[in-house]
């Protein structure tokens, strides 16, 4: 099972309950949630971002796009999205794609929409894309 490690050291040092749902190497959360037999809306997706004040990890259900305005406005700041070499610096055990929604494991400020604090059950990904199946957790 391929988890970054970093996530991995988290999950076991917090004793969080997980579990493992294998799919498809995919490319989009539509995607994932499809074959993964997932809601869509229950699968997390981080969007990395950055702006003079650092860095900010903005977790999102799948079915959603991040309002890169109206957060930026919110939070009063000026945010921008990552390139993927800046997102491969910071979750360097992680593949672009591939984020989990767990900022503060990599020391970056981390921003939750509230629609699934409500969930009993968030899928999201573990951090490496492989070849043949990726684990979603259950958390």
């Amino acid at each position: 099972m391929a988890i970054a490690h970093k996530l991995l050291a988290y999950l076991n040092q917090t004793n969080t309950v997980y579990e493992t749902v294998a799919h498809p190497k995919t490319f989009s959360s539509h995607e994932t949630a499809d074959v993964a037999h997932l809601r869509v809306d229950h699968l997390a997706k981080g969007v990395l971002l950055k702006d003079p004040k650092g860095y900010l990890l903005a977790v999102v259900p799948g079915n959603e796009w991040l309002d890169l305005k109206r957060l930026g406005d919110e939070l009063n700041r000026e945010l921008q999205l990552l390139s993927e070499s800046e997102m491969q610096t910071l979750f360097n055990d992680c593949k672009p794609g591939a984020i989990p929604p767990f900022g503060e494991v990599y020391g970056i400020e981390t921003v939750v929409d509230q629609n699934l604090l409500t969930l009993s059950k968030v899928y999201f990904e573990a951090g490496p894309l492989c070849q043949d199946s990726c684990p979603v957790f259950i958390s």
